[in-house]
């Protein structure tokens, strides 16, 4: 074996023990990376349902003001019982009380960002055999009660937003 062979097994060898981390070295990055992940998952869940709960307000509001914009339109049938009367498809031709396209397809499906959205109707009065109503209440409640949202709302033809801390549909505390 000849110098040059001696001091390239060296250098090889070398490199072979310096390559690489210790056990211990990945044990306290991997405890470090814990500790960040157990701090950080939580703030972010509830980061997640505030978002959902303001959507949700601004979904209400949209709906209230669709449902004033309808009884305006379609004053015949005073306030439309329905989300997919509000929504439609402007694809499909021209609105109509059925669909009168005031508020987007995605939110006219009841469901949008964790929350699933109903109308029920209040006073109904019939007018040449036809009802009219006179009053409606929006509610939005959690899909999944503290997982995509604390707090159920409800809105009504008045303008005021209530909620329920409970996340059902039982609100009487006004949102501020």
């Amino acid at each position: 074996m000849n110098i040059a062979e001696i001091r390239k097994t060296s250098r090889s060898t070398s490199r072979s023990l310096e390559a690489g981390f210790t056990l211990i070295e990945l044990l306290i990055v991997m405890s470090v990376m814990l500790i960040l992940m157990t701090l950080g998952i939580p703030q972010l869940l509830k980061l997640r349902k505030s978002a959902n709960e303001t959507s949700a307000i601004q979904s209400l509001r949209t709906i209230e003001n669709a449902e004033l914009q309808y009884n305006s339109a379609y004053p015949a049938n005073g306030f439309a019982c329905t989300l997919p009367a509000l929504g439609g498809d402007p694809k499909s031709g021209a609105p109509s009380a059925q669909g009168a396209q005031l508020i987007e397809n995605a939110l006219a499906t009841g469901q949008k960002a964790g929350y699933t959205f109903t109308i029920t109707c209040g006073g109904k009065v019939t007018v040449n055999n036809q009802d009219q109503f006179s009053s409606f209440e929006v509610t939005a409640v959690p899909t999944s009660v503290g997982k995509t949202g604390d707090r159920g709302f409800c809105a009504d033809e008045n303008n005021l937003i209530r909620f329920d801390p409970a996340g059902a549909t039982n609100c009487t505390q006004p949102i501020q």
